[in-house]
């Protein structure tokens, strides 16, 4: 049986794959896959920091994977299509697939906050990204980002 001894000593993974112009903000995101160093397949689980003023994504839902959040240390804001929360440890939220509220996390404090974040790995999905011209499209498992108007990103 796969056991890490201390998640925090694997290798981040920073910022994201977005299209440059959407990718401000999460270069202060540090991701800490979990999922293949203990073998899962069915889901993806990540150990991930935000360090001061960093977000977790681009405010986003998606067609199909279901997400979860629990909070570990800090504090981070939850930014949803109702406004804002504020999540303090040991406090969860989720996010079903196909519910339509656009979801990110926001650290606006000034010490870093670290949270697990669990999701389905479906290898075909859509993603809605409400605030700004983006659609995430993922087939075969592999991401692809388009306009609203179906012009795919360079």
């Amino acid at each position: 049986m796969p056991v890490i001894d201390d998640p925090m000593r694997l290798p981040g993974r920073r910022g994201a794959s977005y299209p440059a112009e959407y990718a401000g903000g999460l270069e202060g995101r540090i991701k800490r896959a979990l999922t293949e160093a203990l073998g899962l397949t069915q889901f993806g689980v990540n150990v991930t920091t935000l360090e001061p003023g960093a977000m977790s994504a681009q405010r986003h839902w998606h067609q199909k994977e279901d997400e979860f959040v629990y909070v570990l240390s800090g504090r981070i804001t939850l930014v949803t299509n109702a406004g804002e929360q504020v999540l303090d440890p040991h406090m969860a939220a989720g996010f079903p697939s196909g519910d339509g509220d656009g979801h990110h996390l926001i650290n606006r404090t000034d010490t870093p906050a670290t949270y697990l974040e669990i999701g389905t790995r479906c290898n075909d999905d859509d993603v809605d990204y409400p605030d700004i011209d983006m659609r995430g499209r993922k087939r075969d498992g592999r991401y692809r980002f388009f306009r609203k108007n179906g012009e795919p990103f360079p």
